[in-house]
């Protein structure tokens, strides 16, 4: 009987598929769809037309969002896992307040993006409740406008997201850290190798696996942001902060196309694809 029942495997598959298919395969194909068309949030027109991308594509405010994305994108992912590597080696060594320091990088990572955003704006803030340029003046300096000039605005917004987002890749990467056997390191001790070579020549390769996924995800999870930068700066001052998931938010939800959303979507999938194969071949190219 167990036999039998382990012969027709499919039958444990078809609830997964199912699932998969209505939440994630139908609306998928639905936005591509969508993305063909010229449909409004209040109507679905019939057709299939390439205009929504043209129009995206041609127009010089998606090559202004495209940089403030690949920027955004880039710092974040950076940060995310140099300060999550840090992070994730001082607390492996079990120093005085390891404990604590995990605690905290797991809360700011399941803080949602709004509440981010909301608690770096009172951060930023130029008013008396400005914690940063509280700060900043009582060393005597002027305030900083973080989120009133293009240039502030966009390093304010990535700064709230790496500190979101370090917990995250820290913890994977402290995880990884725990699977290396304590021996590869005494040995290359004994050998006379000094602690960068031991990082260099053990620590990074042991953790290259887990560097690929993490990437890969934090990458994938920075270009969908947009609830964090959206309750900082809403895009602005001009469109120096706007992503393209908030470009694609937008497009829906204030001028109300929902075709032109959609092709936005689209290319954030694409671009989402393009550099997990990057990612992917780039790591496989060093086996």
């Amino acid at each position: 009987m167990n036999k039998n029942i382990m012969e027709r495997w499919w039958i444990w598959v078809i609830p997964l598929a199912l699932v998969l298919g209505v939440f994630f395969l139908y609306p998928l194909l639905n936005v591509i769809r969508l993305s063909f068309s010229n449909a409004t949030i209040t109507t679905i027109k019939e057709g299939f037309t390439f205009e929504n991308y043209i129009h995206i594509l041609t127009g010089s405010d998606f090559w202004q969002v495209m940089k403030v994305t690949l920027i955004f994108v880039f710092a974040s992912v950076l940060f995310q896992l140099l300060l999550g590597l840090i992070t994730a080696m001082l607390i492996n060594k079990d120093l005085f307040g390891s404990s604590l320091v995990k605690l905290s990088m797991i809360t700011a990572w399941v803080v949602p993006g709004i509440i981010t955003g909301v608690i770096w704006s009172i951060m930023y803030s130029s008013s008396s409740w400005g914690i940063l340029n509280y700060f900043i003046r009582l060393l005597g300096f002027d305030q900083i406008p973080f989120l009133y000039t293009p240039s502030w605005a966009l390093f304010s917004v990535v700064l709230a997201n790496v500190w979101r987002g370090t917990g995250f890749s820290g913890i994977m990467q402290y995880a990884a850290l725990r699977g290396i056997p304590d021996q590869l390191y005494e040995a290359a001790a004994i050998d006379g190798a000094s602690t960068w070579q031991q990082f260099w020549n053990i620590t990074l390769p042991q953790l290259k696996p887990m560097l690929m996924i993490n990437t890969i995800l934090i990458t994938i999870y920075t270009f969908n942001t947009y609830d964090s930068i959206f309750a900082l700066t809403k895009g602005g001052p001009g469109s120096s902060t706007t992503v393209l998931s908030l470009g694609a938010y937008k497009q829906v939800f204030r001028h109300l196309n929902l075709g032109r959303g959609s092709a936005y979507a689209v290319i954030m999938l694409v671009l989402s694809g393009t550099f997990t194969i990057l990612y992917a071949g780039f790591m496989g190219s060093d086996q």
